[in-house]
């Protein structure tokens, strides 16, 4: 038995702690009955005070009977529901939350989730699945598929990128050649580079492919544009410059995907996408789930600047994201949800995490919020 985390490294650790930071933290309405339970506290204290020496000097013999006018008016006037109320509430919320898998790190953002106007999801891994698969290999330069397959394994191997991988384990499973890669580096938003027994390899998507802008032969183009439309991404390859060929891989739609959107739409809330594939595979992905507005071909730099231009339009904004390219869009956001399945980058930059990285427990969050804001009301 191999023991990687112990203690307060523990994945239970984290979820107490994230708890117990939410029960901690206030929001601005409770924040604000803190403010005015204070006030109207100071205002009880005075008006009791003033009220037994009053009763004191005209009865002067009786100060029991003061002492009762005293104590009926810090009994009626003292705030204690609004000092109880909204705390108690916003304890029970927490604990409902965390009972459905829902972590809040900040009660402010909870609150703003009453609030939301539009979602702008994260595609892959969030609205989709992440498990991808190659399903087409067209060689140009390369000899043959394995030729092409282990070119891009060679440096793909290096990469975390859940494509990366999908195509390294189709390249093992085909029995192709794996080289060993150096001077590997990884490029944002558009791929990988690395070299291969003295010969430069970059592999990558669209933003890859324009940078080199290579011919593609008229009847792979035609394959390429197919495949596109049907939903998948396309990943290409290129030796010294040159194009080596280019690899189809499909992801598949959550089905709660699906429910998540519907049931958002049924709420009055709009719902967006922001991904790094081209326009068709966003377009198709949007058709399906019907999703009102799509980003496509966006650096992982720009996410940022996506949840800024629906800010501008006066909409509050919920970022759902699950890795750290998502991190300054879901601290830019109004409300950053993040997946629980992503990475500690992302969930250290929310203020909402579902545990269960399920999209439908995005319309739990809204729901309860309002619930909560009326109750605290």
């Amino acid at each position: 038995v191999r023991v990687t985390k112990a203690g307060d490294s523990t994945f239970l650790a984290g979820v107490m702690r994230l708890v117990a930071e939410a029960q901690a933290s206030k929001s601005r309405l409770q924040i604000l009955s803190d403010r005015a339970a204070y006030f109207l506290t100071l205002i009880a204290i005075g008006a009791g005070g003033l009220t037994f020496f009053s009763w004191f000097f005209v009865r002067p013999g009786e100060i029991g009977f003061a002492l009762e006018r005293l104590v009926a008016v810090l009994v009626i006037a003292c705030p204690h529901a609004l000092g109880l109320a909204v705390p108690l509430v916003a304890s029970i919320s927490t604990n409902k939350a965390a009972k459905n898998g829902i972590l809040l790190r900040e009660r402010i953002a909870f609150e703003r989730a009453r609030t939301i106007g539009i979602v702008l999801f994260d595609k892959t891994g969030t609205l989709t699945t992440g498990e991808y698969g190659v399903t087409n290999v067209w060689p140009v330069a390369a000899p043959d598929e394995r030729g092409l397959l282990g070119l891009a394994a060679s440096v793909d191997a290096h990469s975390e990128h859940f494509i990366s991988r999908a195509i390294v384990a189709d390249a093992e499973k085909r029995g192709a050649a794996i080289s060993d890669a150096g001077d590997f580096v990884r490029m944002p938003g558009k791929g990988v580079r690395g070299q291969v027994d003295g010969h430069e390899v970059a592999v990558g998507g669209g933003a890859l492919f324009d940078e080199y802008r290579a011919n593609i032969p008229p009847d792979i183009e035609r394959a390429i544009a197919e495949e596109n439309k049907n939903g998948k991404t396309i990943i290409y390859a290129f030796r010294d410059g040159v194009l080596w060929g280019a690899l189809a891989l499909a992801d598949t739609i959550r089905a709660d995907s699906r429910e998540a959107v519907r049931a958002l739409k049924a709420l009055g809330v709009r719902v967006a996408m922001v991904t790094g594939d081209s326009e068709a595979v966003a377009a198709w992905v949007a058709r399906e789930l019907g999703i009102d507005e799509v980003f496509a071909r966006v650096l992982p730099a720009q996410k940022v600047e996506k949840v800024k231009a629906l800010q501008s339009r006066g909409m509050t904004v919920a970022m759902v994201g699950d890795g750290i390219n998502d991190a300054p869009a879901l601290t830019q956001a109004d409300v950053g949800i993040a997946i629980g399945a992503g990475t500690n980058v992302a969930i250290e930059s929310a203020g909402i995490i579902l545990v269960k990285s399920d999209p439908r427990d995005i319309v739990k969050i809204v729901r309860l919020s309002r619930l909560t804001y009326s109750k605290m009301l």
